[in-house]
């Protein structure tokens, strides 16, 4: 699945975010925005992307493969 630069999802860790996880990866079920930090790749290379919180807290890279869309609620 391809992301896109600004937009929320939610995340639910894949086998790579679980093998190779940190202490800054948020937990399942968390809503992440898709940012792009000076300097980095654009999301969607190698089917990772750079994540924050949405309060503006950056977490680091997860791939692509972690990222729901949001439904929206009634």
């Amino acid at each position: 699945m391809k992301v896109r630069k600004g937009s929320v999802y939610e995340f639910q860790a894949c086998l790579i975010d679980v093998a190779d996880r940190r202490s800054n990866t948020p937990k399942n079920g968390t809503l992440v925005r898709v940012c792009h930090p000076y300097g980095c790749p654009p999301p969607n290379t190698m089917g990772h992307c750079h994540v924050e919180t949405l309060a503006g807290e950056f977490v680091g890279l997860v791939a692509c493969g972690s990222l729901q869309p949001v439904r929206k609620r009634k």
